[in-house]
């Protein structure tokens, strides 16, 4: 079964998607938040091209322990989605997916420019990868 990775921006959505054996994840676009609405319409339309089982939203939780706006925001986008469709919606801690993809992104040498491009895509992807490693342990 497929599974689908979400890192939830206030202005892009990073979509990641497993292979079907769940064991690597491989970012696959960058979704424009312009309404909630019409980023979870698309969504569904990936979830649908791909045949996904299962859906994970990075919660960007605090440092602390704690959950801010943005964790806030998560949940509610992903409520949302859970709303538009009958599959499994669940929220995984993704502290620093943002820096470690920019960490990677400069050391590949990838220009500012190019990074703006991408980075939502490989946050999704960090995010969906350490789901399923876990799920492994």
């Amino acid at each position: 079964m497929r599974i689908l990775g979400l890192d939830i921006g206030t202005k892009n959505i990073g979509v990641a998607v497993s292979d079907e054996t769940g064991m690597l994840a491989q970012g696959r676009e960058v979704v424009k938040r312009t309404s909630d609405d019409a980023a979870i319409d698309r969504i569904v339309e990936i979830i649908t091209e791909y045949g996904a089982g299962e859906v994970v939203v990075g919660l960007p939780i605090n440092m602390d322990g704690t959950e801010g706006p943005r964790a806030e925001d998560s949940i509610r986008f992903s409520e949302k989605l859970k709303k538009k469709m009958s599959l499994p919606v669940k929220l995984w801690d993704e502290r620093l997916s943002t820096v470690e993809a920019e960490s990677i992104l400069i050391k590949g040498d990838v220009s500012r420019k190019k990074r703006k491009k991408v980075i939502d895509k490989l946050a999704a992807q960090i995010i969906l990868q350490g789901y399923l490693d876990s799920r492994e342990a």
